[in-house]
């Protein structure tokens, strides 16, 4: 069994695609430019905002209004962040079944960290230990870094070493590699099994279910 677990939060243990797709949206009306398709905006997550809108904004878009863009959207994100965002089915149980057998639980994100504890709180309440987001301003570098899960092992106090990661894209799997801990990969999320798997993925998961008996066992 592993003693704790760190998990990825947007398409992995939340749907968020469907609020992500409107507030990028929201800001390229804002700012005259086309709007993205919801399957366009499922390929340009898994990076933070900036990522996002370096993909969402047309080829050759000025630096300046791409800080305009992200001053305009991160706060709006985050007053809506919530509307469509759910659970994935089968997670709260999941997550529940962990805590239970007494394993160590936190959430790591490349959303703002207020953003990151805001969601946990509302759709996790006492589930998980620590949630953590990007903060640089406090030397919390976004994924693939492994900023964010070396400080969850050590505000936890635990042995990353025993940790596992779970997450569903190729920015975790890459995460992962460079914070040395093995990545579960679920099938759920934003990514195909496909990318994954030519990503490097060697351990998918379907359902919260199969992934619960890894875990476990």
């Amino acid at each position: 069994m592993f003693p704790a677990v760190f998990f990825d939060m947007d398409g992995t243990v939340l749907d968020t695609l469907g609020d992500l797709h409107a507030a990028c949206n929201a800001a390229l009306r804002r700012f005259s430019f086309p709007e993205r398709s919801l399957d366009e905006v499922r390929r340009f997550v898994g990076n933070g905002s900036r990522r996002l809108f370096e993909r969402a904004l047309p080829e050759g878009t000025d630096e300046r209004v791409l800080e305009e863009v992200l001053a305009w959207y991160k706060p709006w994100y985050n007053a809506h962040s919530a509307e469509r965002t759910r659970p994935y089915p089968g997670v709260v149980s999941l997550l529940e079944e962990l805590r239970a057998e007494g394993v160590a639980l936190a959430v790591v994100s490349n959303k703002p960290d207020a953003t990151v504890r805001a969601l946990t709180e509302r759709f996790f309440p006492g589930l998980f230990t620590l949630a953590l987001g990007e903060d640089e301003e406090h030397g919390l570098r976004r994924k693939p870094w492994p900023d964010m899960l070396d400080a969850a092992a050590s505000r936890m106090g635990l042995d990353k070493s025993g940790c596992l990661y779970v997450g569903d894209s190729e920015v975790d799997l890459l995460t992962a590699k460079n914070a040395l801990l093995p990545c579960a990969s679920v099938t759920w999320g934003f990514r195909e099994r496909g990318l994954l798997e030519e990503a490097g993925a060697k351990l998918l998961f379907d359902t919260p279910e199969a992934l619960g008996r890894f875990i476990l066992n």
